[in-house]
């Protein structure tokens, strides 16, 4: 078994896969939030409480540049962020050198969507109020998190100036009935494990709410927008109807991976590397360009 598989079955097929397997993934403790000693070694890192919940911050010790990136790590708002996430973090803030802020937002099912949602603006408000620029990011259940604090903030001055969101959970329903062609060829996710996780974060909220499904809020708020998705992702659907939504006043930098897995950009894999250059690249472009 090759490590792309081998990561694949250990992290994610035995999760969500079944309805029972998303129930076990629910009740499971979680661990900490803590970034690894790989990331502390080699990078400025601090952590503070803030409004209950940790919040990391990373820089490679480079001038300030006056840009806050926030990442949102995924997990189908039940697992915590691992290495993964952090290696990811950790290119982000090295390859740009702006600092990279984490919000440890609460899971399901002790927290819900309306909560973590309330709690990452109250961060970019925060970041905002220091004079800093924000530029949103985050994987997975944290792409469609970013997506929907950026439509909470909306065009407010000196708000959110760019998003890249990495095969986002854009509707908490899975509604969409391309995904039927889709979810065959998807080794990780599938919708019988991931829907007790989305009614464990709604709580008593619709699945298709637009404060907790991104897809289906306004889309014209939105700043500059890079969405990365894998053909063999059962987001790709709704990215698609994402991109075909989005009105021509949105910028947007859309791309499809063929054969690529779900946030193929934070795997082992050769086509991730072309995926987090990519991520720099708009980073670095949106933040340059922004009053």
């Amino acid at each position: 078994m090759n490590v792309v598989a081998a990561f694949t079955r250990l992290v994610y097929r035995r999760r969500f896969t079944t309805a029972e397997a998303g129930l076990r993934s629910l009740a499971r403790p979680k661990g900490p939030s803590a970034p690894p000693s790989s990331i502390t070694r080699k990078y400025t890192v601090g952590t503070s409480r803030d409004h209950g919940f940790d919040l990391h911050r990373v820089s490679a010790g480079r001038p300030d540049t006056g840009v806050t990136v926030i990442y949102l790590h995924g997990g189908a708002y039940t697992s915590e962020i691992v290495r993964q996430h952090w290696a990811l973090i950790a290119y982000l803030a090295g390859r740009t050198g702006h600092e990279v802020v984490v919000p440890v937002y609460g899971l399901a099912p002790a927290h819900n969507g309306l909560q973590a949602r309330e709690f990452v603006t109250r961060v970019i408000a925060a970041e905002v109020a220091r004079g800093r620029r924000c530029y949103l990011a985050g994987d997975s259940a944290g792409g469609g998190l970013a997506l929907l604090a950026a439509q909470a903030v909306g065009a407010a001055a000196g708000g959110v100036v760019g998003v890249t969101a990495i095969a986002p959970w854009l509707d908490l329903s899975i509604s969409n009935p391309e995904v039927d062609a889709v979810e065959p060829h998807d080794p990780w996710l599938q919708r019988p494990g991931l829907r007790p996780l989305a009614a464990a974060w709604a709580g008593d909220v619709p699945l298709r709410d637009p404060r907790l499904s991104p897809i289906f809020g306004d889309l014209s708020v939105l700043p500059p927008l890079q969405i990365l998705v894998g053909t063999r992702d059962i987001t790709l659907p709704d990215c698609r109807l994402l991109r075909d939504r989005l009105p021509s006043s949105v910028p947007l930098t859309y791309h499809e991976e063929e054969g690529a897995v779900h946030v193929y950009p934070l795997l082992p894999v050769p086509e991730a590397r072309a995926g987090r250059r990519a991520i720099v690249d708009h980073i670095q472009a949106t933040t340059r360009s922004a009053p």
